[in-house]
């Protein structure tokens, strides 16, 4: 039986390759768990991922559609966005709902924590559901140009059931809240 408290990989030193207000990146000379000489490459995020799924009394919800540079495709999306390390991540998560759909909730719960690809990062992202919505002014950053739509949960749901819905946070958070039963 492996002790899953054992780290069997050995850091003989770490390189800061490149560094911006969002990622640092490192390249890292290792000894793997076979005791042979190797590298790994670690992605830090500066940022938690927050993600928020808003329902109303409807089980109604707001997608958030833009064009994401990366993939160089158009994506739907639970609202989401980066919360500063050290920062209540519940604050993080209504700031980006009133930034991005100009929701404001009065009830909050914690639907998930999940690493985003944990072969190459350490990013981490919590997921809120909100509810009690009240509308407001949207207020979004200067890099998004958004569009935002309701509908109700059993099409976000199909969305992502029928592959229109790609982001890992909001697969994630929309098939749990599913499996939850709404």
């Amino acid at each position: 039986m492996i002790d899953e408290k054992f780290n069997p990989w050995k850091t003989k030193s770490i390189k800061t390759t490149y560094e911006n207000n969002w990622i640092e990146v490192e390249h890292h000379e290792v000894i793997n768990p076979n005791g042979n000489d190797g590298i790994y490459g670690k992605v830090h995020f500066k940022n938690l991922a927050i993600g928020i799924i808003p329902l109303d009394e409807n089980n109604n919800t707001w997608l958030v559609g833009q064009f994401r540079y990366p993939l160089n495709k158009y994506s739907w999306e639970i609202p989401e966005g980066g919360g500063k390390l050290g920062v209540n991540p519940l604050d993080s998560a209504k700031r980006e709902l009133l930034e991005e759909c100009g929701l404001e909730a009065n009830e909050w719960s914690e639907l998930l924590q999940m690493h985003l690809s944990n072969s190459v990062s350490n990013e981490l992202a919590i997921i809120y559901i909100a509810k009690g919505l009240v509308q407001k002014q949207a207020e979004p950053e200067d890099t998004e140009q958004l569009q935002i739509k309701k509908v109700h949960f059993s099409e976000a749901f199909k969305m992502v059931m029928d592959g229109t819905i790609t982001d890992s946070m909001s697969v994630a958070a929309i098939l749990k809240l599913k499996l939850l039963g709404v």
